[in-house]
C-alpha cells in the first residue's frame, strides 16, 4: 500500500469541511506542499484506503451479527460464532490502532513550528 504523505491532512480537512468545522482552513495538503515522499505511483488516496477499511470493518461486524443470529436460530455452530466475533474484534482493534496513530501524527504535525 502506497500513501502520499499529505493525503491524511487532505482527508482530515475534507472531513472537517463536510461537517462545517473548518470554514477557514483552506487546502492544507499535497496541492500546496507537494509529495514529500517523491513517489508519484500510488494505489489510491488516503481517503480511499480509509473508506475501504471502514467498509471492511462494517462488513465484518455485520457478518458477526448475522452469524450470532443464525446460531440463535440453530443454523450455525458455536465455533462459527466465536470465529466471526474474534475476526470482527481483530478488525475493529486494527482500525482503532490506525486511528490512534493518525491522531498522534496529526498532533505531532500541529506542534511543529512554522
Amino acid at each position: 500500500m502506497n500513501i502520499k504523505a499529505m493525503d491524511a491532512a487532505n482527508a482530515y480537512a475534507g472531513a472537517l469541511k463536510n461537517q462545517g468545522l473548518a470554514s477557514g482552513l483552506g487546502n492544507i495538503g499535497a496541492d500546496n506542499i507537494g509529495d514529500i515522499s517523491g513517489n508519484t505511483q500510488g494505489s489510491g488516496s488516503f481517503s480511499e484506503v480509509l473508506k475501504a477499511a471502514l467498509s471492511d470493518t462494517g462488513n465484518s461486524v455485520n457478518v458477526s451479527t448475522n452469524t450470532g443470529i443464525a446460531a440463535l436460530n440453530g443454523k450455525a455452530d458455536l465455533v462459527d460464532v466465536v470465529t466471526s466475533v474474534q475476526n470482527a474484534e481483530m478488525v475493529l482493534e486494527t482500525v482503532v490502532a490506525v486511528r490512534d496513530k493518525v491522531i498522534a501524527a496529526y498532533q505531532d504535525i500541529i506542534k511543529m513550528p512554522i
